[in-house]
C-alpha cells in the first residue's frame, strides 16, 4: 500500500487541512500504517496534482490562510479501484524480531528487558484500543456501515495486540 491510499482513506470523512489531517492519521490509519507529518504534507502536494484531492484555501483572521483538503471524484474512484484490486500480505518489519534473531550475541538479560519494554508498549496500544473501543463502539451492531468498517479495523488492532502480549509473555517465560 502507498501513503496515497492511506491518505485517501483517512481524508474521505470529511474535507480538513493538512495539519488536522495528520492529527487525524495519527489517531485512526496511522496505527496500522505510520507517516511523518512531513510525508503527508508531501503526499497532499502529489494528491492534488493528480487530481484526487482539491484544496480550498481558507482565510483566518491574524494566521496564514489554511487549506482544507477534499477527496475529488477522481480521487474517490481511484481509492475504489484500489480497494477493489486483490491484496497481498504485507512484509512484516519488526525491530523487535530481528533483535531476536540474533539475541544470542547479548547476555540473556538484556533480550528480556527488551521484550518487557515491548510487552509494556503492548499494553499501553491494547489499553489505547479498548478505550476507543468503549468510547465509539459500545454497541457495534447499531452501526451504519461506514462505522462497521472502522470497527473491524479496531478489532483487528485489539487482537493483534492480545496476540502480541501473549507471545511477549511466552518468550519472557521461556528465556527466563
Amino acid at each position: 500500500m502507498a501513503l496515497a491510499e492511506a491518505i485517501l482513506a483517512a481524508l474521505i470523512e470529511k474535507p480538513c487541512s493538512g495539519y488536522d489531517l495528520a492529527k487525524r492519521f495519527d489517531g485512526s490509519v496511522g496505527f496500522f500504517w505510520k507517516a511523518t507529518h512531513q510525508q503527508i504534507y508531501r503526499e497532499l502536494t502529489k494528491l492534488e496534482e493528480l487530481g484526487f484531492i482539491s484544496a480550498e484555501r481558507v482565510h483566518q483572521e491574524g494566521r496564514p490562510d489554511k487549506k482544507l483538503y477534499n477527496v475529488t471524484e477522481e480521487g474517490k474512484a481511484h481509492l475504489r479501484e484500489w480497494i477493489a484490486k486483490p491484496g497481498e500480505i504485507g512484509p512484516m518489519k519488526d525491530e523487535l524480531l530481528v533483535k531476536l534473531f540474533a539475541g544470542y550475541v547479548v547476555p540473556v538479560q538484556t533480550m528480556l528487558a527488551e521484550l518487557e519494554n515491548h510487552r509494556a508498549q503492548h499494553l499501553e496500544r491494547l489499553a489505547t484500543y479498548r478505550e476507543i473501543e468503549q468510547k465509539y463502539f459500545k454497541n457495534p451492531e447499531t452501526l451504519p456501515i461506514e462505522g462497521k468498517y472502522v470497527y473491524l479495523t479496531l478489532r483487528q488492532g485489539i487482537r493483534s495486540e492480545t496476540e502480541w502480549l501473549a507471545w511477549c509473555e511466552e518468550a519472557i517465560a521461556f528465556l527466563s
